[in-house]
């Protein structure tokens, strides 16, 4: 076995290893999925860095939690200089936030999504306990620890589905707006409120590209670890001569991980954001494997070094957003990785 991914979908009781021998195929272009099977692997932007990954399930085997610990042969794709770019420090973030926050004004841009990362330093870790633990820790969670040539080594451990099937019924979901979970959570402010809902109409229009059957539901409040979000669930059936492909292409990235309109928001991060994304806030996931298809947003996220973790987050960005909350809203998100490390040391 040369690459390998290991998953946990949603509440699910068991986890599943796919494993291939040789190197993964890699792809362009979303489209170019459509009639493969296989463990998906996609990056925020394809391109030579960072390829569309298709796992071939050459090997597929259920685990429990417990028994993952005792897997010690899989091949992991560990790098120490490979690192793009530094994180930003406060004060870049600060220049940068102040870039993105200038655009509402100077272009049509309604919404951005700010990212960074954050290094943490390790001597050695076991990269299956990890994933175990977050399949305890996030049991809504999708979790998902893969490694390949193209890509390293990624755990992740996200709340977002970006499509999934169940029968002849798909499913997707707008997810948007953070707010700490407690018992007694305040209301939503208007920001969120508007964020979410920039999200969720972008989706439906996309939807109605290939269903004549689209329902929702929402939004409400959803809770994803410490963090609750605001959710409208979405159901439809596809057209006979809709394409999976296309379906994903036209969906990713979602305005909750890019912004709107999509191509203006998606060409300014790429030119201001100072960030190498690679594989955050692309998506992972199950291609008809035993019939099931299931891809989610890959978000609460880290890449595997050799010598230390790189832990990545967002934010979205309107025009009232506030500097200060957007920062602690990613030094939030990024705890859900964090927690694993601490646990683990």
């Amino acid at each position: 076995m040369d690459a390998f991914a290991i998953y946990r979908l949603p509440h699910a009781s068991e986890c599943t290893l796919v494993g291939q021998h040789g190197v993964p195929e890699a792809f362009s272009e979303l489209k170019m999925l459509d009639g493969k099977r296989g463990f998906v692997i996609a990056p925020f932007t394809p391109g030579d860095a960072s390829p569309i990954i298709l796992l071939r399930p050459d090997l597929v085997r259920q685990y429990a939690y417990d028994e993952v610990k005792q897997i010690s042969s899989l091949p992991y794709y560990l790098g120490v200089n490979e690192l793009s770019s530094a994180p930003a420090s406060r004060e870049q973030y600060h220049d940068i936030f102040s870039r993105f926050h200038r655009a509402f004004s100077a272009t049509d841009i309604q919404k951005l999504v700010l990212a960074r990362c954050a290094d943490i330093s390790h001597e050695g870790i076991v990269k299956s306990n990890l994933f175990a633990m977050a399949c305890e820790r996030y049991p809504e969670a999708f979790v998902a620890l893969f490694s390949a040539p193209q890509c390293g080594t990624w755990l992740i451990a996200t709340p977002e589905v970006l499509v999934d099937r169940d029968g002849d019924r798909w499913h997707t979901m707008a997810l948007a707006g953070t707010m700490p979970y407690s018992d007694n959570l305040p209301s939503w402010s208007d920001k969120n409120i508007q964020e979410q809902a920039y999200v969720a109409r972008y989706i439906k229009e996309c939807l109605d590209h290939y269903s004549d059957e689209v329902t929702s539901s929402g939004p409400y409040t959803t809770r994803a670890g410490k963090l609750v979000h605001l959710r409208t669930d979405f159901s439809f059936t596809l057209r006979p001569d809709a394409s999976v492909g296309c379906l994903l292409e036209d969906l990713h990235p979602t305005p909750a991980v890019c912004g709107l309109p999509k191509q203006e928001a998606h060409r300014f991060i790429l030119d201001n954001e100072s960030l190498d994304r690679s594989y955050y806030s692309g998506f992972s996931g199950p291609l008809n494997l035993d019939g099931n298809t299931a891809m989610f947003v890959s978000l609460r996220c880290m890449r595997i070094y050799d010598d230390r973790y790189r832990l990545y987050a967002g934010g979205g960005i309107l025009s009232q957003s506030d500097e200060e909350m957007e920062w602690n809203e990613t030094a939030a998100k990024m705890q859900a990785m964090l927690s694993l490390i601490k646990h683990d040391n």
